[in-house]
């Protein structure tokens, strides 16, 4: 990190040095919360003590929060290199806050999940405040790149109409897609595990379908099952089952073989070594295919609604707003989308975390 605290205070310095030379300067206020900022992160590698580490990591967040809001409303000196080198020491700030919150030690528990929340949070703040004051400084057209306060604003206001289009794409959609393309790729599996010639010859004819493009295979699906959720959900079929049919047939094929002979002497039949060692086993393979689907789900639904829909749903509401050039609208959309899949995502993350408990790579975290 004593890289990024010489560029820190690199910028700092220009920050300081530039008014004087162009005219155009960050407010006092800005400027002082920024060193005090550099203070606490050089105090910080000198501090040992968990409880004034925590003290000053607050400290360190409150004086970058400082600086950040003085410069989302400066007016003067936004077009000067002073406004923008404090902009750069700002964002310098947050990456050695998120390196300092990123080396705390892990701790089990409730507490210990919050602290692992921290570092992701700062940053995705960090990239909004960034976005925010380059749209606002350089007089973005909204119609290009709208401000995260206007897609903020569009979302509070259009709450109504986000719920529906939600219902719609994904707890029709996505959701049952994702729910008969899981459960049919699994059950395909344990088919194909029992019929090893399923594997040789209908696995390469899988691949084949997972390779034909979405672009190509939704109209054709709107054609089949009309404008309505089956169709979106039979292209969410087509996205999610050769990913998770792969994922379930390697694990079940994680054993070796020491393992299963160990269950033969025990005169334990297919299903029995299924249920009791197999089918656990593969778990981990299982959830990784979930979590994979569970955002192939979310795309696939959108996408297919480019191609025909009712008056409702994501996709449907993307193309039309782009049409309006509603780009706000567009990206309250897509802030919408991004959630519910990292939700969706998280879901899966926290089961895994639950039913894979004794694997290796749930006991490290």
């Amino acid at each position: 990190m004593s890289g990024l605290r010489v560029l820190y205070a690199l910028a700092l310095l220009v920050a300081c040095w530039l008014p004087r030379a162009a005219g155009a300067e960050p407010s006092v206020l800005v400027l002082a919360a920024l060193t005090v900022a550099l203070v606490l992160e050089v105090a910080l590698d000198a501090c040992r003590r968990r409880g004034l580490r925590a003290l000053g990591l607050l400290a360190l967040w409150n004086a970058l929060l400082v600086a950040a809001g003085g410069l989302a409303l400066e007016q003067s000196g936004a077009e000067g290199g002073a406004f923008w080198a404090a902009v750069v020491a700002v964002w310098l700030g947050a990456w050695l806050l998120v390196s300092h919150v990123a080396e705390l030690p892990r701790r089990p528990g409730l507490w210990g999940r919050l602290v692992a929340l921290i570092a992701p949070i700062v940053f995705g703040l960090t990239v909004l405040w960034i976005w925010e004051v380059v749209v606002d400084a350089l007089n973005v057209p909204r119609v290009i790149l709208p401000a995260p306060s206007e897609i903020g604003a569009r979302l509070s206001e259009s709450t109504d109409t986000l719920w529906i289009d939600l219902v719609q794409t994904f707890g029709r959609g996505a959701l049952a897609g994702f729910t008969i393309g899981c459960g049919a790729a699994v059950l395909f599996a344990l088919v194909v595990d029992r019929y090893p010639f399923l594997r040789r010859g209908l696995l390469p004819v899988g691949n084949f379908l997972a390779a034909l493009p979405i672009i190509g295979t939704a109209p054709i699906f709107v054609m089949w099952f009309g404008f309505d959720w089956p169709s979106k959900a039979a292209v969410v079929v087509a996205m999610v089952f050769f990913p998770m049919l792969v994922n379930t047939v390697q694990g079940l094929a994680a054993t070796d073989a020491m393992q299963r002979d160990l269950m033969r002497t025990y005169s334990a039949g297919w299903w029995q070594t299924l249920m009791t060692l197999r089918l656990p086993a593969a778990m981990p393979f299982v959830f990784n295919g979930l979590k994979i689907c569970a955002t192939l789900a979310l795309i696939g639904s959108i996408v297919a609604e480019f191609f025909g829909s009712p008056t409702y749903g994501m996709g449907f509401r993307i193309s039309t707003e782009v049409g309006r050039l509603q780009l706000d609208m567009v990206w309250a959309e897509i802030a919408v989308a991004a959630l519910l899949g990292s939700a969706f995502y998280g879901f899966w993350a926290l089961l895994e975390r639950r039913v894979t408990f004794w694997h290796p790579s749930q006991r490290s975290r």
